[in-house]
């Protein structure tokens, strides 16, 4: 028979075959480790057919590492009951991003104490190259068998699965309930690159009013090289952790008495303006307009929009004995409110390009909370586009340029694009679906954009594209988003007189830039470590006296400069120059100026920038032109 591999090409195997046999005839079988057939993703031993397309995955495949840490997750549920507790109840043990987990509960509570223990019990198994071995079960025995072993969040799991058989997979003496793929055997995971991190409460099902159970977690790549990376990189991340900046930059203060809101400080206050500022001057070249609508808006609005269905267990609600409102969450419905406020539209006035810096509410669960990364009230650069259907395409062109221009002056310039696509849980038939998604495919096809199928995650009312940004250090945060939509503009009515004479439903384009802008600051923390570019730098310079006869044309240039608009601070306090540099330095300030008796005398400074022991002179004359030369620069890197 005939199978296609990657690259479409041609070759004749014995009938009968697997994935692996395919490996060896091709001489990679020491590589592999999974496979996909016609897209989906299966173990090597998956028996092929006639004109099977085979891709073989190796751990330098996303969907081959994932594997590997899925199989990893497996033994370590082994070795938990082979040498902790015997009768622990296991839940669920997927692969997540850069390692994997198991939730179980146990007769006695883990601490990381136990887990070097744990580790070298992995490290037993994966000695003994136990294979993965797979097998189906008719449900009802799946359910008998886990039942008689007291696994009732197995049974729980089996009673949800639409089918008459389920998966199981044999590990030893280990049997679980697996939809896999897993690796062949133990022996293909790298031994010495295995590391268990933390142990953690988790609710079954993220239930709070289920058992509490446990996870541990764990992570392995390729190599052991690859891992000791990954835990330098974590150490990195822990010494730029936002929650510990921001609180030492003097940026923004979490309370207690505000739970999932921010307190922006003065420093925060200015950098969270001026990146405003910014979107907003690039926007408009564009000619985006900016509006600004309610927060608290009736039930009905939200009926209509669909987010009263699918959305109100996030919501925030206020009712009295006549009305029911709610804090939006989203801005969407209300720049439909806008668009059909004054006179009708025509196809002349298309595109409609209707921008907002919206304050949004979620009721997000307590435990979810993460310093500004992960809020209940923040501020999102929302931005809805009404345009005909022949306009989806420059509009998406338009929109990625204003991403990549933005996205640039911050730094980042590794970017990749997620294509998410309906949801289960949706508005609209299968028929508008279709078109959104087509649209939004041929759109990103003509804007030149490669992406990745992110499968089931578009908005409840619409496909959308994911623009995810690469750090510094190598880690991904998914920013910006463009949406296609036909659903709601459709549900609310809004319409469009065309070059015809009829009514049309205009299509609606939803867009953010970087999403919530709180979020983004707390990204830009971690990204720049605190050193923020000269130009988004809460205290741009710093001018410090030397001596006490100094003092005077320190002030001068302080005031020439924050005359001339930069954020200065004045220091002429009576401590050493040293004392000065080094406690500006901790503050993150990009520029000291120094002002000794020389520079007064003279009528020149020293320019000294943070990171740098050297000191660049300039005379008065040219120190405006030197700042404004080197702010324009920053928003160039």
């Amino acid at each position: 028979m005939i199978v296609y591999l990657k690259g479409g090409e041609e070759l004749e195997i014995a009938n009968g075959s697997s994935a692996y046999d395919v490996a060896c005839k091709i001489g990679i079988q020491k590589k592999v480790v999974a496979t996909k057939i016609n897209g989906t993703t299966t173990d090597l031993t998956t028996t092929l057919t006639d004109k099977d397309t085979v891709t073989l995955l190796t751990y330098q495949d996303a969907e081959g590492l994932e594997v590997l840490r899925h199989s990893t997750a497996h033994v370590m549920a082994k070795a938990i009951l082979d040498c902790i507790d015997k009768d622990a109840k296991l839940a669920i043990g997927p692969a997540i991003e850069n390692g994997f987990y198991y939730d179980m509960m146990l007769g006695r509570t883990l601490t990381t104490e136990d887990l070097p223990k744990i580790e070298s019990k992995m490290k037993e198994i994966i000695k003994q190259d136990l294979s993965f071995e797979k097998s189906s079960m008719r449900k009802s025995e799946a359910q008998e068998y886990f039942k008689s072993r007291g696994q009732k969040y197995k049974v729980e799991l089996i009673a949800g699965i639409d089918a008459e058989t389920v998966s199981i997979y044999k590990l030893g003496d280990f049997i679980d309930l697996c939809r896999g793929p897993h690796v062949p055997s133990t022996k293909y995971i790298p031994i010495e690159a295995i590391k268990l991190t933390s142990v953690a409460g988790a609710y079954w099902r993220g239930n709070s009013k289920n058992d509490m159970l446990q996870r541990i977690y764990g992570t392995v790549f390729p190599s052991k090289k690859e891992t000791d990376a990954y835990f330098k990189m974590l150490e990195e991340a822990q010494a730029r952790d936002h929650r510990k900046l921001g609180v030492e930059l003097e940026i923004f203060h979490l309370d207690e008495v505000a739970p999932g809101n921010v307190f922006w400080l003065k420093n925060g206050t200015i950098i969270f303006n001026l990146i405003k500022d910014y979107i907003t001057k690039v926007i408009r070249k564009h000619n985006y307009f900016v509006v600004q609508t309610p927060q608290l808006m009736n039930k009905s609005l939200w009926e209509t929009s669909g987010h009263w269905a699918k959305f109100k267990e996030n919501m925030f609600i206020v009712s009295d004995d006549e009305t029911t409102m709610a804090i939006k969450p989203m801005n969407c419905p209300g720049h439909i409110i806008c668009y059909q406020t004054g006179a009708i539209k025509s196809y002349r006035d298309m595109p409609i390009r209707m921008a907002e810096f919206g304050l949004c509410h979620r009721n997000e669960s307590s435990g979810s909370l993460h310093g500004v990364m992960r809020l209940r009230a923040f501020m999102q650069d929302d931005a809805h586009v009404f345009c005909t259907p022949e306009q989806i395409v420059s509009e998406t062109i338009d929109i990625c340029s204003i991403l990549k221009e933005i996205y640039g002056t911050f730094g980042f310039t590794d970017i990749k694009v997620k294509f998410s696509d309906r949801p289960e849980k949706r508005v609209g038939s299968d028929e508008v679906w279709d078109l959104a998604e087509k649209s939004l495919t041929d759109a990103a096809d003509a804007a030149g954009l490669s992406y990745t199928l992110n499968k089931g995650e578009g908005a409840f009312y619409g496909p959308k594209l994911e623009f995810v940004l690469k750090d510094c250090l190598g880690r991904d945060w998914q920013c910006g988003t463009l949406q296609v939509d036909f659903n709601l503009p459709q549900r609310f009515g809004i319409h469009y007189i065309d070059r015809d004479g009829n009514k049309q439903i205009p299509v609606m384009i939803h867009r953010a830039i970087v999403g919530s802008i709180e979020r983004f600051i707390g990204i830009l923390i971690e990204h720049y470590a605190g050193k923020f570019p000269f130009w988004l730098a809460p205290t741009q310079i710093v001018v410090a006296s030397v001596t006490d006869e100094s003092i005077e044309y320190a002030q001068q240039v302080h005031s020439m400069l924050t005359n001339a608009g930069f954020r200065a601070i004045l220091d002429t306090e009576n401590e050493k120059i040293n004392y000065k540099i080094r406690a500006h330095s901790v503050k993150k300030i990009p520029v000291i100026v120094i002002i000794g008796n020389k520079e007064a005398s003279n009528g020149t400074l020293s320019i000294r920038r943070l990171g740098s022991n050297d000191t660049t002179t300039t005379t008065l004359s040219e120190m405006l032109p030197y700042f404004e030369q080197l702010e324009c620069q920053s928003q160039k890197q």
